[in-house]
């Protein structure tokens, strides 16, 4: 369950307490130096990859308007990234000795002087000086004010069937401020964005479960449909609840008390604190409290708003500028071949920040495995990529009766329908429809903290000196057996809305799944922050504190009966009746130790108290 950066709107939402589940739901990339231009530094990949000779269309027109961001370095890049690798390892003698959001902006901000000096070089070159934020100045002008400043030709070049306009050679800066400029982003015009499966629907669509349900795994047996793998299967669950989730991941009595939690995201919904406290009613839980959860937005937005890249790091850098939370939660990305190596920076550089401050980032994987089926190419996804985050993959997940945690298998889903004449599968076990996001990076270098967790095979597929691999960690991400969470949605006459319930999966289930129980494991600690979490997560590996997750837990293969509302919401339009076969992640396998589809596993009995300070 992804966003769409195009078409979405992006806010940050904050839970000041975020129990589990209840109530709602590489390192930086510097400049390169130019060794063959004594007056200019190359901004290393500000020429995107699809800007080839051969896509070249003509140069763009001088009077074409252009907006770019210039992302400044700050007074000590690698310092930096040295501090944020340190305070996050619990090997390190600097391990959680955190700053201030005003001493890391003392400490490894830009200066008044840098600012000055980018702003200065900018608009002598032509070009209008827009905005200033801690991590970027902004500016407007013609595409000749642009050359002019960035030494290079902006040409149009085919992609796909559009045209779009980028650098015809990497840009670069005055080799006096080959320091203060990290980046700069918006030289090329073409949109970031991904679509995915599975993906929550936007408050203007209604959408509803069928049934048959079964409560827990295996509660109610498909007893009239065929046999798959040899015997009846189960229906799939209604969806389960955080009481069934908290006792899976051994998640105890802990509540995340004083644990603030941000989350960035699509919609902004306007009935997202009625619709929490409406959940918690239904299921059990504890009242949510005035002030427990408070939207931050943008002040303005363009049209119907934005999650587009730019977007998406303003949100980001808020929580970080102003430490608004201790964990954010992330169910966004696209494939890493539309990430462009100037994006990945400012990216990294945010992240970094949050890391010298105790905040860690928490970023779905994806759902459409290895990405080949929907992108032609294996790939991991960006920003899960990034070294500096903590990308969470997938799992199916069978809960019992009486909340027993029965096993789990990687997410990956095979569907066969029903025949016409009921008595048979089509083409049994179907086609592959999701799974987790996972692989190796093609573009990132292996992390520290993954080296001899992660078998060679994985790390070195794509180079010798070994790459990042994803995920990290990985909880509950199936929709066949996913969560049952409450919106109000607006019904099919077009003006009604109501709060109604349904069942939904994803790895953007599993990213804040893994969100809450990291708030949980921080108020074990004392409520001190866990920060970058990878360091930690990955001492750990192989430990009973994870369920360690394979494809066939039972050895016989796994499935379940689903049955749809055509239309999506009532049996007006007929209903579908399918098998979904659980653990068949594309090219991906969950296999005993690390893998490329759960990472080091689920968090089991032991993981939220082994944070606790001893």
């Amino acid at each position: 369950m992804r966003s769409n950066r195009a078409k979405v709107r992006a806010g940050v939402s904050v839970a000041a307490t975020l129990p589990m589940l209840a109530g709602a739901l590489a390192l930086g990339i510097p400049a390169a130096h130019a060794a063959d231009h004594p007056l200019r530094d190359l901004l290393a990949g500000t020429r995107p990859a699809w800007a080839t000779a051969k896509a070249d269309q003509g140069a763009t027109s001088d009077s074409a308007q252009v907006s770019a961001r210039v992302y400044l370095a700050g007074q000590d890049a690698a310092g930096l990234a040295a501090y944020a690798k340190a305070v996050s390892d619990p090997k390190s003698a600097s391990y959680g000795k955190y700053l201030t959001a005003r001493q890391a902006q003392s400490r490894f901000g830009a200066t008044e002087a840098q600012v000055a000096a980018v702003k200065a070089w900018l608009t002598s070159a032509g070009l209008k000086v827009t905005g200033v934020t801690r991590h970027y100045v902004s500016v407007t002008g013609d595409v000749a004010a642009a050359e002019k400043a960035f030494g290079t030709q902006l040409h149009n070049f085919a992609k796909g069937a559009r045209t779009y306009r980028a650098p015809a050679s990497t840009a670069s800066v005055p080799a006096n401020l080959a320091d203060p400029v990290l980046t700069v982003t918006g030289l090329d015009n073409a949109p970031h964005m991904a679509t995915h499966d599975d993906r929550l629907p936007p408050p203007d669509t209604v959408f509803r479960n069928a049934g048959p349900f079964s409560s827990y795994y295996g509660s109610s047996t498909a007893s009239t449909l065929p046999d798959a793998y040899g015997g009846k299967i189960p229906y799939a669950i209604k969806g389960y609840t955080g009481k069934q989730l908290r006792a899976a991941y051994g998640a105890g009595t802990r509540t995340g008390k004083g644990v603030r939690v941000a989350i960035t995201d699509a919609y902004a919904s306007p009935t997202i604190a009625y619709d929490a406290g409406t959940y918690a009613g239904k299921h059990g839980d504890a009242a949510w409290k005035t002030g427990q959860l408070r939207q931050v937005l943008p002040t303005k937005y363009v049209g119907a708003a934005s999650c587009m890249d730019n977007d998406l790091l303003d949100a980001l850098g808020k929580v970080v500028d102003h430490h608004l939370a201790d964990i954010v939660s992330n169910s966004w990305g696209e494939v890493e071949a539309a990430q462009t190596p100037d994006l990945a920076a400012a990216y990294d550089q945010v992240f970094q920040l949050g890391a010298v401050e105790g905040i860690g980032f928490y970023f779905s994987s994806g759902d459409d495995g290895d990405e080949v089926a929907s992108s032609g190419t294996k790939q991991v996804d960006s920003p899960a990529n990034s070294a500096w985050v903590t990308a969470v993959g997938g799992t199916s997940l069978a809960v019992g009766k009486d909340d027993t945690y029965l096993w789990e298998t990687g997410w990956g889903t095979e569907k066969a329908n029903l025949s016409a004449d009921g008595k048979s599968w089509t083409d049994f076990p179907g086609a592959f429809t999701s799974g987790a996001g996972g692989g190796t990076s093609k573009t990132v270098a292996e992390p520290s903290y993954q080296q001899g967790v992660v078998p060679e095979a994985l790390a070195k597929a794509n180079s010798s000196d070994g790459n990042r691999v994803v995920p990290d960690i990985a909880a509950i991400a199936d929709p066949n057996t996913g969560f049952l969470v409450g919106q109000t949605q607006t019904m099919p006459d077009g003006r009604t809305q109501a709060y109604s319930e349904y069942r939904i999966g994803g790895t953007s289930l599993a990213a804040p799944t893994i969100a809450a129980i990291q708030a949980l494991a921080q108020e074990a600690r004392g409520g001190t922050p866990i920060g970058f979490a990878n360091p930690a997560i990955y001492a750990k590996s192989g430990s009973k504190v994870y369920h360690d997750v394979t494809d066939n837990p039972t050895g016989s293969g796994l499935a379940v009966a689903r049955v749809d509302f055509v239309n999506g919401y009532d049996a007006t339009g007929g209903l579908a009746t399918s098998v979904r076969s659980l653990g068949k992640d594309s090219s991906l396998q969950a296999v005993k130790g690390y893998d490329d589809v759960t990472g080091v596993g689920t968090p089991a009995n032991g993981y939220v108290e082994s944070y606790r300070r001893r």
